[in-house]
């Protein structure tokens, strides 16, 4: 029985690149897929990791500093892609410069506290949009690597054919190694958009997870920042009797 298998598909490409360009394009263009997701996916892993190991640290010492001068020099040290620090320190920057512009145009034309709303909600859209880095990439090649894939099997099983044809052999041992060679193209589709869907789902939770902790840390800065305290910390009033 023929050869059948990746390694002599490669040697046949390789010893008549004129008769498999579609197959060159196909399988150089799943290997881009395929490293461009590893990529992205080893990269957002990295970032959110430690994104989600400073959070709680980063929040909770903010709000446990009782001077607030300390508590932004804290968040001026934290490294510059820790994205809790950014947005408080927007947010002290605004409150910051609506007060330095008390009785201008600006104070006129937006208070204090709509002034660091506008602030805080740029801060949290930049934010959440450098969490998306790499997502449309991952979906995709999730969503068009299978048919990049069938593409490189369909052109394969027709070169197949062709060259049986020409050869005036249809025994089974003349038909199933090449058109078992074009197959390897859609697993090898299947292979690379795995992966990217299953990271792309992943990230696409753990960032809805981020996102939600960006908006709750946000409006407790704009009732700090606005008022002077967190909403959560003004006492109930006591029931009357």
């Amino acid at each position: 029985m023929s050869q059948m298998g990746f390694a002599h598909l490669f040697q046949e490409m390789v010893a008549h690149p004129g008769e498999f360009v579609v197959s060159w394009v196909v399988l150089l263009s799943l290997v881009i897929m395929s490293i461009g997701s590893w990529y992205y996916t080893i990269v957002n892993f990295l970032k959110n990791s430690v994104i989600r190991a400073r959070a709680d640290r980063v929040i909770t010492t903010f709000w446990e500093t009782h001077n607030p001068q300390e508590a932004i020099r804290f968040m001026e040290e934290q490294p510059k892609n820790e994205p809790f620090s950014k947005i408080a320190l927007d947010a002290a920057q605004a409150a910051h410069h609506h007060q330095r512009h008390e009785g201008s145009r600006l104070v006129e034309a937006l208070n204090r506290s709509e002034f660091i709303d506008r602030s805080l909600r740029q801060a949290v859209t930049r934010e959440s949009g450098k969490l998306e880095n790499g997502l449309t990439w991952l979906a995709t090649v999730g969503s068009t690597a299978p048919f990049v894939g069938l593409l490189g099997t369909v052109w394969g099983i027709y070169g197949a054919l062709i060259r049986i044809g020409a050869s005036g052999s249809a025994s089974m041992d003349a038909v199933a190694g090449p058109v078992g060679e074009a197959l390897i193209m859609t697993a090898f589709g299947l292979f690379v958009a795995i992966p990217a869907v299953l990271a792309y789902n992943a990230f696409v939770r753990v960032n809805r997870d981020t996102n939600a902790k960006f908006d709750t840390f946000a409006h407790d800065l704009h009732d700090f920042f606005a008022t002077g305290s967190r909403v959560g910390d003004v006492p109930a009033p006591a029931a009357k009797r």
